[in-house]
């Protein structure tokens, strides 16, 4: 009767204690579930927000080239204006050292100078633009690709540790399962050796040692 007692007992105790860490393993594991899926969406916000900066960056471009074109525009304007000045005070002390008869060929002789170096001035503006509006949008697209995949690295390395983190978690439950399951069996063990005990005691039989 006592060992019968002790079985039915024995069957509820397992039973009790499978129950329960199947809810904490079905606990863990939704929880897990869930910081998993946090971590996907945040990931996916961040990769948004960070294409969004760049789609702006991109729509404000213009903009800077615009006030860098001007920046160069003024320059070349500027260059112009100091080569203007030049060549009248080239051509104001060339026509006061030079016979009259000579003005006519050095007029000429200075305006094709005049004309070959402002069109040197032209070109190098044509290029200086050119070779900004390339660079800018070079610099602007290695700055991007750039920012990406510092973000691709950091959050493969969140989800990482996330990773590590809930392995550690599930690793420590489960062997906290076998070490419950461990003690039950040593608990239920013992109570049916010592009952064992009663019973032979009940019925005469002699002590096992």
């Amino acid at each position: 009767m006592l060992l019968r007692h002790h079985e039915s007992m024995q069957e509820l105790e397992f039973r009790h204690l499978g129950t329960i860490q199947k809810a904490r393993a079905e606990l863990i594991r939704t929880q897990h579930q869930t910081e998993l899926t946090n971590q996907l969406e945040y990931n996916k916000r961040r990769e948004r927000e960070l294409r969004r900066k760049h789609v702006m960056e991109v729509r404000q471009q213009p903009k800077s080239l615009k006030s860098k074109e001007l920046q160069i525009k003024k320059q070349f304007q500027e260059t112009c204006k100091t080569q203007t000045r030049q060549y009248k005070a080239l051509r104001n002390h060339l026509l006061e050292t030079t016979p009259k008869s000579d003005h006519k060929a050095v007029l000429k002789r200075l305006k094709e100078e005049q004309t070959r170096k402002l069109a040197i001035l032209a070109e190098q503006y044509d290029h200086s633009i050119n070779e900004m509006l390339s660079t800018q949008a070079l610099r602007l697209d290695e700055a991007q690709e750039g920012e990406c995949q510092v973000l691709r690295m950091q959050l493969q390395q969140e989800l990482e540790l996330l990773n590590a983190y809930q392995s550690k978690i599930k690793m420590q439950t489960d062997a906290q399962h076998d070490k419950e399951r461990r003690e039950l069996e040593q608990r239920v063990s013992l109570r049916r050796a010592l009952l064992e005990q009663k019973v032979r005691k009940a019925l005469g039989f002699p002590r096992i040692i």
